[in-house]
């Protein structure tokens, strides 16, 4: 609630207007720290960590951990507010960072586990504030409330989007620094991140705290066990009565599914026989860039539930496009060539990947503003549920195979897409009339 304005003799002295902004850059800018340290470590899992799958499985169950955690993280995310939890979660990513120093399964195994509660907490915490944040702005200067949570999920999902761009840029000078058979190289780059995650917790807390509504309510020591399961189980399992949630949840397992593809698959079977193992860090920096840019500008267009459903059309168009191109048309070929079909496919991966991110967001934070908290729990349950699968199966499936499940999964998640948005233009214009 705001204060009311002081009575000074006889006249109202006004409260200078909180700077909302401010905590967007500071939201954006820790994120950013955080993760363009884990994004390029993530990438580099597969490649360092080779013996017995190491680096694959501890993924695996990294995104099964996370799947778990994230019933249970919109309770959290209350008892906890969401500024404490968005600077308790960046633990998680600083210790599997460090356990990665000395990997092995007594190490990468915990870290993993404790990551994926990590990650549940900061991402639902991440939306919850994110959204709040952009509802205090619009209210206190009179804006459209679409527009400002657009614009702030764009100014968030583009600075966090160049993580991939910055990170893999860095690993990739440090790691070509080292000798070959030699782990300095290695060694130094994890230092360097390691740095990088502990500045963007220490900037985490200065983020200001929220008090509005939807952020955390103050846990009441007289509440009973009994009654915190009730609170739990509801969070997990009322919205999933919500058909507008059920519209959306296929879009948004699409939406990790996508993702992980790049991650597993992409720069697998399509960028490593081309380019090579170098070559990886250089498309995931296209990838990264491409993805921060249409983050940004994804984000400035979002107005209201008309613009999300152009640019998420937009998005699932031109990721198509490529399955289809991979699926049908493209084979490996040398010159120039080979080397800009996937840099090309990298960019254009990347710029459905913004859409996804930003809209996702925004449709969310626009549906369901009495229960922000479970909203984007559900977001994350489903995506790291489809991320964690992909990474298990990627061993055991073809690269066509794959390509079908994905051009699948993408026609109907946008199915109940069109759907979910020709009952929400029913509702906003019979509220209107």
């Amino acid at each position: 609630m705001d204060e009311e304005a002081p009575l000074v003799g006889d006249k109202l002295v006004e409260i200078p207007k909180k700077n909302h902004a401010r905590d967007v850059h500071i939201l954006s800018s820790a994120f950013l720290l955080v993760f363009l340290a884990y994004g390029a470590v993530q990438n580099l899992e597969s490649t360092l960590n080779t013996e017995e799958d190491l680096g694959t499985t501890s993924l695996g169950i990294l995104y099964v951990s996370f799947t778990f955690f994230s019933l249970v993280a919109s309770m959290v995310v209350r008892g906890l507010g969401s500024k404490n939890a968005l600077v308790l979660g960046t633990t998680g990513y600083w210790l599997f960072l460090a356990a990665n120093l000395k990997p092995s399964w007594y190490t990468m195994v915990p870290a993993s586990v404790y990551l994926g509660f990590s990650a549940s907490i900061i991402w639902v915490g991440q939306g919850t504030y994110l959204t709040s944040t952009a509802r205090s702005h619009a209210r206190d200067y009179k804006l459209h409330e679409g527009t400002v949570i657009g614009k702030f999920n764009g100014e968030f999902w583009g600075l966090f989007a160049s993580h991939q761009f910055i990170g893999n840029l860095i690993s990739l000078a440090l790691l070509s620094a080292g000798t070959d058979g030699s782990t300095s190289g290695t060694t130094l780059l994890y230092v360097v991140f390691l740095c990088s995650m502990t500045l963007g917790t220490i900037l985490m807390c200065f983020l200001t705290k929220k008090t509005d509504e939807g952020e955390s309510r103050q846990p009441d020591s007289s509440v009973s066990f009994y009654s915190n399961l009730v609170s739990l189980s509801k969070s997990v399992i009322n919205p999933l009565f919500d058909v507008r949630m059920l519209l959306v949840i296929p879009l948004i397992a699409y939406s990790g599914l996508q993702q992980a593809f790049v991650w597993a698959e992409f720069t697998k079977d399509i960028v490593t026989p081309a380019l090579g193992e170098s070559g990886v860090g250089g498309a995931m920096a296209v990838y990264g860039a491409f993805d921060a840019i249409c983050s940004l500008a994804a984000g400035r267009l979002t107005s209201g539930p008309k613009s999300i459903t152009l640019i998420v059309s937009g998005g699932a168009s031109i990721q198509a496009i490529v399955f289809l191109w991979l699926l049908l048309a493209y084979r490996l070929t040398s010159g120039v060539l080979g080397i800009m079909y996937p840099l090309l496919m990298a960019a254009i991966l990347g710029i459905g990947d913004g859409v996804f991110n930003t809209q996702l967001s925004a449709l969310l934070g626009i549906l369901f503003k009495h229960d922000m908290e479970g909203a984007f729990a559900q977001l994350k349950v489903w995506q790291s549920a489809s991320i964690a699968v992909v990474f298990f199966l990627s061993p055991y499936i073809s690269l066509k195979a794959m390509l079908v499940i994905m051009l699948a999964a993408l026609c109907i998640s946008y199915a109940g897409f069109l759907v979910l948005t020709l009952k929400v233009e029913k509702a906003f214009s019979s509220s209107s009339s």
